[in-house]
């Protein structure tokens, strides 16, 4: 290909971005990235009775937070409303744009006409013969030139449809603003966009384009759609219902921005390996359009928080300290850096998000309440006395205060316990766990006693002897 890759992601300001959007930006961006190209952010703000203030600043700061960085704009089509007027002049002295005569309630009668009679409504059979010079106050409608279609989608292949599908739809409003159908052929053409890549929604009003582009006698882009993603039970397209939350709620909740960006590009595209976690450097070099599913991808939130965790893992430590700042629980304020870092060195293997720390590490820095649930509900300790629970904590206690509490020596003293007392580890643990963090999960056991240090987890478990 010798013309320039451009691509570009063009949302309308009319409430959050959430993962839908947020994928077609990224595969847009992908193919620009990989191909030394130009990604352009479009804001599509020329329906003003839907669009939510604070919605265009708050999709660049979902893409700045992602690292989806844009080459030109943002451009917002409310600004640019003297080209579209330049087009639409050029389909009125050509013959393909007209006034339209009719009031929203007439065209509403057509419809039902179409409706009694069982048949599709089409504008174009109702097209007046002579109209009035267009004065800017009523909508200005296409004249179309129904045909047949074919035409190659990078993702869905190659498709086509009948002209019967192809009617006058409105390239200006009566407010001045340009329709999306009009003002993005217009603006993809202005910009030199190489690549259209959009959702499925779109796909119905492609001949529609078609027609449009020619009548301009305009080259048509590269187009690619993408499908739509799906619910977790792959029943139906994902929505606010199931779910589909605002990206920068994910900022909130302490997932990385590299690990969101590799569950939503590989929601629907695989490289044709097995391999499922992806930095960006490798999504940039493996992405490719012909690999996208033509099919909907399932959106499955236990996926996510795996991948996100697998990021997680693969950090440095010290890099991990910086991210995790803000989302330790109120009692670590008291404590050093190198004390918090030994507890995040524990919890990183089964952290899943930076949200989850607080529930994971509180029992660091203070004493938890008794717990009675803990032991009752257990599945293997509900079966036990009091007297033999508190018999086998009594050994635990003697055993472990011989130690120097070195994590080595912790799990020599625990693997000698298991011989003496001829318990399984999910029964003498668990209790040990139980006591010295009143926690219904924690980190490998070894590890945590010796962070919590010899005094601290004696005296719980001498309380919970106690309790007993």
């Amino acid at each position: 290909m010798n013309q320039k890759i451009k691509t570009r992601f063009a949302p309308s300001p009319t409430g959050f971005l959430h993962v839908g959007g947020v994928r077609t930006a990224l595969f847009a961006w992908l193919v620009a990235q990989q191909n030394n190209g130009e990604f352009i952010l479009r804001i599509e703000d020329t329906d003003q009775a839907r669009e939510v203030e604070g919605s265009a600043q708050h999709i660049q700061d979902c893409l700045d937070w992602l690292g989806i960085n844009w080459d030109e704009g943002p451009f917002y089509q409310s600004q640019r409303l003297d080209i579209y007027k330049e087009y639409a002049q050029k389909l009125i002295d050509s013959g393909r744009a007209y006034a339209d005569p009719y009031t929203p309630q007439q065209v509403q009668e057509f419809r039902e006409q179409a409706i009694k009679e069982k048949k599709p409504f089409l504008y174009r059979n109702h097209r007046p013969d002579k109209t009035a010079a267009w004065d800017g106050k009523s909508p200005l409608r296409f004249r179309s030139d129904p045909k047949a279609y074919s035409w190659k989608d990078e993702i869905m292949g190659d498709l086509s449809t009948g002209a019967e599908v192809i009617d006058d739809f409105i390239l200006i409003k009566s407010d001045g603003f340009p329709t999306y159908n009009f003002a993005h052929i217009v603006d993809d053409n202005e910009m030199k966009i190489s690549h259209v890549i959009r959702g499925q929604e779109f796909l119905a009003s492609m001949p529609n384009y078609l027609n449009l582009y020619e009548a301009f006698d305009l080259n048509r882009p590269y187009f690619a759609t993408i499908p739509h993603i799906m619910n977790e039970q792959g029943n139906k397209k994902l929505s606010k219902r199931d779910g589909a939350k605002d990206i920068l709620d994910y900022k909130k909740e302490g997932y990385l921005p590299e690990a969101l960006v590799n569950f939503l590009a590989t929601l629907g595209w695989n490289d044709g390996t097995e391999q499922e976690v992806f930095s960006i450097s490798e999504l940039k070099e493996k992405f490719s359009l012909d690999r996208v599913g033509r099919s909907g991808a399932r959106f499955d939130e236990r996926r996510l928080l795996w991948i996100n965790g697998s990021h997680i893992r693969g950090l440095k430590l010290e890099d991990l300290y910086q991210k995790v700042e803000g989302y330790w629980p109120e009692e670590a304020k008291d404590h050093d850096k190198s004390y918090k870092k030994q507890v995040l060195g524990l919890v990183q293997e089964r952290l899943k998000y930076f949200a989850e720390l607080p529930e994971l590490t509180r029992f660091f820095f203070t004493d938890l309440a008794l717990n009675p649930e803990l032991i009752s509900t257990h599945k293997q300790l509900k079966k036990y006395e009091s007297g033999q629970l508190k018999d086998l904590l009594q050994k635990a206690k003697a055993s472990l205060e011989t130690t120097d509490f070195s994590a080595e020596q912790i799990q020599e003293a625990l693997n000698k316990l298991l011989q003496e007392t001829g318990e399984k580890p999910a029964v003498l643990f668990s209790l040990i766990r139980i006591a010295t963090t009143q926690a219904p999960a924690s980190p490998e056991l070894a590890g945590s006693l010796s962070v919590l240090g010899k005094e601290t987890s004696l005296i719980r478990i001498g309380t919970q002897i106690e309790r007993l």
